[in-house]
């Protein structure tokens, strides 16, 4: 296999889909974001993938005030993790108590305070936006590092089983275009199509493993590069980030730069976090490494001036390729890290197979 070697000062990851992944739970929350808003969630997670939680719910939730916005990033994060953590909590209960996954209720869940996360409004048709019956493949995945291969798209399974809970007799509901958009289908319609979707969310939400995963190479790359030769640059903010980083035992580097940094003036695809990341290491971006996985992500690392390495973690190879990243693999496997030289003067010497 062909490679390509060369040399940087220091490394710039991005956390999730690079690093970690919690793909399948931050779909779940996006998702619960749109199917509150009566939107189609393949479509939402596609549009905020890559981005800043502060900058997607900006779009999303025009109603929430500046001065609330920290609290409603923080609470939409801490809705990731209890997303990741969910299916675990009840995986354990359901070996304690000898039962299986298939006789595992909703409804006990709920009870026992180890349950997906519930829809904040189940009321769909109430929110701005239009429902839409179709069902789009979602161009995102999450790889089990077991076994090389990537988790199905939640995106996806949501979709279907949505479209599946509206009755084949039920008339398209029609919107008003002004910004208080409201229902006016027929009334009596309504309630059993709203139960149908709650119902279509807790299946999917509730078979699905979201817990955070270390992806492969990660551990064997970070163990090759020296301290304060390596940041992490995140869309996330810090609840989440430092939250989803530990649980895989990563330990946060001094230099860990969050979506709620307030030095940032701007976030992915911006090249601002990138920038800043090296500025606090102390080097150029234009002699780092970047590490990326998204669209957005890639071309911020690619506008910063760094060597990018794009990883096909997260998405297919050919929805990356086309964004300008140097180098296109398929995980860190293929991608070796050694040093030269020592002090300030030491380089990373970089193996990329290709």
């Amino acid at each position: 296999m062909p490679s390509t070697t060369f040399r940087a000062d220091a490394v710039l990851f991005d956390m999730d889909g690079t690093l970690t992944d919690s793909i399948a739970a931050v779909e779940a929350a996006w998702g619960a974001v749109a199917v509150d808003l009566g939107l189609d969630p393949a479509e939402v997670i596609a549009a905020t993938h890559g981005k800043r939680a502060i900058d997607n719910l900006a779009f999303y939730r025009p109603e929430i005030n500046p001065h609330e916005m920290d609290a409603a990033v923080e609470a939409f994060e801490q809705s990731i993790l209890d997303f990741a953590d969910s299916f675990q909590k009840r995986e354990a209960r359901r070996r304690n108590s000898g039962g299986s996954s298939a006789g595992f209720s909703m409804r006990a869940g709920l009870d026992s305070g180890e349950s997906t996360p519930a829809l904040s409004d189940t009321s769909a048709f109430s929110h701005r936006g239009s429902h839409s019956t179709s069902t789009p493949s979602s161009s995102f995945s999450s790889s089990d590092p077991s076994t090389g291969l990537r988790r199905p798209s939640f995106a996806t399974r949501l979709s279907d089983l949505l479209t599946s809970a509206i009755p084949e007799n039920f008339d398209v509901p029609v919107f008003d275009e002004s910004p208080d958009i409201n229902y006016v289908g027929n009334d009596a319609q309504k309630e059993p199509v709203e139960a149908g979707i709650e119902a279509a969310w807790e299946t999917e939400t509730d078979s699905v493993d979201r817990s955070i995963r270390i992806l492969p190479g990660v551990k064997d790359m970070i163990e090759c590069i020296p301290d304060g030769r390596y940041a992490v640059a995140t869309s996330g903010a810090r609840t989440y980030a430092y939250g989803a980083m530990t649980c895989v035992g990563i330990t946060p580097p001094p230099v860990t730069i969050t979506a709620d940094d307030k030095r940032l003036k701007a976030g992915k695809p911006a090249r601002d976090p990138f920038l800043l990341a090296a500025s606090c290491l102390g080097f150029d971006a234009k002699h780092c490494v970047v590490f990326e996985d998204s669209p957005s992500g890639i071309r911020a690392g690619v506008a910063s001036g760094a060597t990018v390495i794009a990883v096909c973690t997260s998405h297919e190879r050919s929805k990356i390729e086309g964004c300008g990243a140097h180098f296109v693999v398929e995980d860190m496997r293929s991608v070796r890290c050694a040093t030269e030289g020592e002090g300030a003067g030491m380089k990373l010497v970089f193996t990329v197979e290709h």
